[in-house]
């Protein structure tokens, strides 16, 4: 059952061939068995995860199902889940029971879809590599040796070696689609705020958005028609209609106007990466899409100003945590500021501590002006760019991550490195535009990944081109050989 998509998985259990509660079993049967391996989970929620399968073999034997009904999931640890440890990766919050669902685990729940357990991630979703999670790195299942990418790396990997069907990830510079790419999966990152944001603990409130990991295209639209929509709750949800994603999967591209940006395939580049990245543009030619030389001047600006604007967001969200009202607290405080000081020195990572840090320096007093204004100004130059490069094509296509997995360990001594992992994706966030990686090959057995750009709230566009290139290619449904 581990191999099904989540379309046929959900055919299946229409059909009764199998029942939600033996395939929800089945995945915690292989959590059990696999994940010592890989740390993709944070916590299993066994009883929680038979009693929601239970209740919806019921709803589909009364005719009152939704597609997702019965389909367990695995959700980030970084969305609350009422009555189960919330700990977004950190020891900060190891010991944070969220009281509330987010809008997204609420939106699964509604659909009747079954939670298998929380995921690993980078803590407070600041990585490319899932090695700063409080609770340890988490390993690539195409080979554990590498890193299997960030912040939502337990998400991908949980999928990768078909620990779920399908996971939720956040991505606030390329923490969703980086993921897919090094681990082998389709991963959407929506239009800032066509997801609410409500209950997912905060990084960069402008930049953050959740989105999805699926083995397709055509599982990735059935997840983003469950978790999309207006929620008043989040002031950032936009009131725009939410289409049927699955709809427009079969529409044909050709005519399709593609744009390559020339900075996406400059120095830096893997020669083996860029070689599958035509290989997949060789493939829509055939198609009938036309493909067009673009410039987007300001992508070399994108990492600077996202590590000037991320950071100053994340200082300020996460000055809450403050050992009072709720988290990790000191033992023995001498006095307030004790308090203060030791709870965040030592319930913080060293990653969260160097962003807080460059965070609190750019929004100080005669520096704001300096870096944080000059950053949100580069950011709507980066915006502009897209924008002008819509008026001339449908969307633009690049490699998604510069290099296959790299072995963990191996940029611990180098933070700047490790942040231009994210150079092809960082700037889809400044932007707020959706965006999906595809699989797209392997190079010495590792996956690669396609980046698909649109303009705003054109994910069903999106998705259709994503989808056709999978009618054509079976890049997506390689899984790693230990785990089939």
């Amino acid at each position: 059952m581990h191999t099904k998509t989540i379309a046929q998985l959900a055919a299946g259990l229409k059909a009764g061939e199998f029942s939600s509660v033996e395939l929800t079993q089945h995945y915690i049967n292989r959590i059990q068995t696999f994940d010592n391996g890989l740390n993709s989970y944070i916590s299993l929620t066994e009883e929680r995860a038979l009693a929601q399968a239970k209740r919806a073999d019921e709803r589909i034997a009364a005719g009152k199902a939704h597609v997702l009904t019965g389909i367990p999931v695995a959700q980030k640890d970084i969305f609350c889940s009422d009555g189960v440890k919330t700990s977004c990766g950190s020891k900060m919050l190891d010991n944070f029971i969220a009281p509330y669902d987010a809008s997204v685990i609420e939106s699964f729940n509604n659909a009747g879809s079954v939670m298998l357990g929380k995921t690993n991630m980078d803590e407070f979703a600041m990585g490319s590599s899932n090695e700063t999670s409080f609770y340890g790195p988490v390993k690539n299942p195409w080979n554990v040796d590498c890193v299997p990418g960030g912040s939502s790396g337990g998400s991908a990997a949980s999928v990768a070696a078909r620990l779920a069907p399908a996971s939720t990830g956040t991505d606030t510079g390329g923490s969703i689609r980086q993921p897919a790419a090094l681990c082998n999966l389709t991963g959407l990152k929506p239009s800032y705020g066509r997801v609410s944001r409500y209950g997912m603990i905060a990084f960069a409130s402008s930049l953050d958005q959740a989105g999805t990991f699926t083995q397709t295209a055509e599982d990735a639209a059935l997840m983003l028609s469950v978790m999309a929509g207006l929620d008043v709750r989040d002031s950032t949800s936009i009131d725009e209609p939410v289409p049927d994603y699955s709809a427009s999967l079969n529409n044909d591209v050709k005519g399709l106007k593609v744009g390559l940006p020339k900075e996406y395939f400059a120095d830096g580049l893997d020669a083996d990466v860029a070689k599958r990245v035509d290989d997949a543009i060789s493939e829509y030619k055939k198609l009938g899409a036309e493909f067009f030389d673009i410039s987007l001047p300001n992508t070399h600006l994108s990492v600077p100003a996202y590590y000037i604007v991320a950071p100053a967001e994340c200082s300020s969200n996460l000055s809450r945590f403050d050992g009072v009202r709720f988290g990790y607290r000191c033992e023995e405080p001498k006095d307030l500021e004790d308090l203060y000081k030791r709870s965040r020195g030592e319930g913080f990572g060293s990653e969260v501590k160097r962003r807080i840090l460059v965070g609190a320096y750019a929004l100080s007093s005669g520096y704001y002006d300096a870096y944080y204004l000059k950053a949100q100004k580069i950011r709507r130059l980066i915006a502009n760019d897209f924008t002008e490069a819509f008026k001339q094509v449908d969307v633009i296509m690049s490699p998604t991550t510069p290099t296959p997995a790299f072995k963990v360990g191996e940029k611990d001594d180098d933070p700047i490195s490790m942040y231009y992992s994210d150079i092809y994706t960082i700037a889809v966030n400044l932007a707020g535009l959706p965006g999906i990686s595809v699989p797209c090959g392997f190079v010495n057995a590792l996956p690669v990944g396609l980046q698909i750009i649109a303009p705003y709230f054109a994910e069903a566009k999106l998705l259709n081109v994503a989808h056709q290139y999978q009618q054509v290619t079976d890049w997506h449904q390689q899984m790693p050989e230990t785990f089939k």
